[in-house]
C-alpha cells in the first residue's frame, strides 16, 4: 500500500510537471545527480555540548543544501515520493551505529551482532500530524527498514514512543531549553514493553540532541537496549571528518 501510493505521488509530480527539490529541474522530486548528496558514508554526528544520557549519534549529512531540501519538502510539502530516498539515507546512518555496536559492547568490551534491530522513530504530537497530513518521520522509517531487510539485515520498525505532556515548539529554542522543554516528555504506550530488544532510536535532524536524548531515555526505560541513534542530517556545526 505504501509503495503504491509513494508511486501515486512520483507519478503526480511528473504529470504535474513537477521538479528536482535540489536543481529545480523538471522531472522527479529528486534528480539521478542530486540523489548523490544523500548517498554518502555516515559519520558520529554528537552534539557539542552533548545533553546527558544521549548515545552515540550517526548522521549521513549536513542539514542544508539538497539534504534540507528533500526533508523540508517531504515534511511541509507533503512530496511523498521522498520518503523512499530519504528512508535509504536514514539506513546508512543505522548500519553506522550497529558497526559501532559491533564493534563495542555497552561495558567497552568487544561486541557482537545485536541480531534483530528495533527501529523507534521520535515521536509527533498528534497536532503536528494532524496539521502536515501525514507522520514524516514514520514513513522515512518504514522506508529505512525495508532497505535495512534488503541488505541482510533483520530490521522491525516499533513506533512505541508518544509524547506524554504538553510541549512548546522547539524553534527558537536554546540547547538548554530544549533539554528541559523535553525532559520526561516521552513515554512508551500503555502495555508495550521493549525489554532486551536492541534498538536504534531515530529521527530525522539532528540539532542540540534533546529529542535523542529524551527518546532514549523513554526506551531505555522500557527494557531497551539502546544501540544509538541514527538521523539523516545533522546541522552544519557537526561537520564530517575530512
Amino acid at each position: 500500500m505504501g509503495s503504491s501510493r509513494e508511486l501515486m505521488a512520483a507519478s503526480v509530480d511528473l504529470f504535474l510537471g513537477g521538479a528536482c527539490v535540489g536543481c529545480q529541474r523538471p522531472g522527479p522530486a529528486l534528480c539521478l545527480c542530486c540523489s548523490s548528496s544523500l548517498d554518502r558514508l555516515p559519520f558520529e554526528a554528537q552534539p557539542s555540548p552533548s545533553p546527558p544520557g544521549l548515545p552515540v549519534v550517526f548522521a549521513v549529512a549536513e542539514y542544508d543544501g539538497v539534504v534540507k531540501a528533500a526533508l523540508v519538502a517531504h515534511k511541509e510539502e507533503g512530496r511523498l515520493s521522498l520518503a523512499r530516498p530519504l528512508g535509504r539515507t536514514l539506513a546508512l546512518s543505522v548500519f553506522g551505529v550497529l558497526s559501532r555496536a559491533r564493534g563495542r559492547s555497552a561495558d567497552g568490551s568487544a561486541g557482537g551482532s545485536p541480531g534483530v534491530v528495533t527501529l523507534v522513530p521520535a515521536p509527533s504530537t498528534r497536532r503536528t500530524v494532524r496539521e502536515r497530513g501525514h507522520d514524516p518521520l514514520l514513513r522515512i522509517t518504514r522506508e529505512c527498514g525495508r532497505a535495512l531487510r534488503k541488505s541482510g539485515v533483520a530490521a522491525v520498525v516499533d513506533p512505541v514512543l508518544r509524547v506524554d505532556r504538553p510541549v512548546v515548539d522547539q524553534a527558537g529554542l536554546t540547547a538548554v531549553e530544549r533539554a528541559a522543554n523535553l525532559a520526561g516528555a516521552f513515554a512508551v504506550r500503555p502495555r508495550r514493553r521493549l525489554d532486551g530488544r536492541c534498538v536504534v532510536v531515530v529521527d530525522d535532524i539532528c540539532t542540540t540532541g534533546a529529542t535523542a536524548a529524551e527518546a532514549a531515555r523513554a526506551t531505555s526505560a522500557a527494557g531497551a537496549n539502546v544501540l544509538g541513534v541514527a538521523v539523516i542530517a545533522a546541522t552544519t556545526r557537526r561537520r564530517p571528518p575530512a
